[in-house]
């Protein structure tokens, strides 16, 4: 016995469409939140050239960071669930190392505005956060498979 849903079965459609649904929906915050962050960035920021480069910066951070999460749970959808945890929680720690270098690396330069960057990055990371809960909750997914 598996707790992996079947290839074709209605319950791992419903749990794609939830993902996909996910996905979408981060996709469109993100791209809106990197167009508000540049132009208010280049708005507000002391030196508008850092405004953007931190929006931008800022936008594909919590890109790489939302995405990968919906992805890896789109790609684990037929999965049983301990390799998705096991997929998940490696993303995870990827994702983690990735950031602590990327800081690690921009920590000393000042092409970008940091209020910006921190702005943008935290707008798109909890934003895609409640758009996945919205996704999850309001998704439709049967809890038992008609055809098993």
């Amino acid at each position: 016995m598996t707790d992996a849903p079947a290839a074709g079965s209605p319950s791992a459609a419903a749990a794609r469409a939830v993902f996909r649904r996910a996905l979408r929906d981060m996709l469109v915050l993100v791209a809106v939140v990197g167009v508000l962050g540049v132009v208010l960035g280049a708005l507000l920021a002391p030196v508008p050239s850092h405004g953007v480069w931190g929006a931008l910066i800022g936008v594909a951070v919590a890109l790489v960071f939302s995405g990968t999460t919906v992805l890896t749970m789109l790609r684990t959808t037929e999965s049983s669930a301990a390799t998705t945890g096991i997929v998940v929680l490696g993303a995870w720690l990827v994702k983690m190392i990735a950031l602590v270098a990327l800081f690690a690396v921009l920590g000393g330069m000042d092409f970008y505005d940091r209020r910006v960057f921190a702005v943008v990055t935290l707008v798109g990371v909890i934003g895609s956060a409640v758009l996945d809960y919205r996704a999850v909750v309001t998704g439709r997914v049967p809890y038992v498979d008609p055809t098993s």
